[in-house]
């Protein structure tokens, strides 16, 4: 067996304090990611029935009817 030097134990510790901030950062990402997905798909529902109830010919069959 080897030891490793208190350079590559350093090394170590520091790659090791790295991959867990990282995985920190990407928890948090994640959790605001889950929170925004649902509020995305809601916005894209309203922006549809908005771009349906302006739409050139929605607007033509209305003033057809009047």
């Amino acid at each position: 067996m080897h030891r490793i030097s208190a350079r590559q134990d350093a090394l170590l510790k520091e790659l090791h304090d790295i991959t867990t901030r990282i995985e920190g950062l990407s928890k948090a990402e994640h959790d605001m990611i889950r929170d925004v997905h649902p509020k995305v798909r809601e916005i894209k529902e309203h922006v549809e029935n908005v771009a349906e109830a302006v739409s050139p010919q929605n607007s033509a069959a209305k003033d057809a009817s009047s």
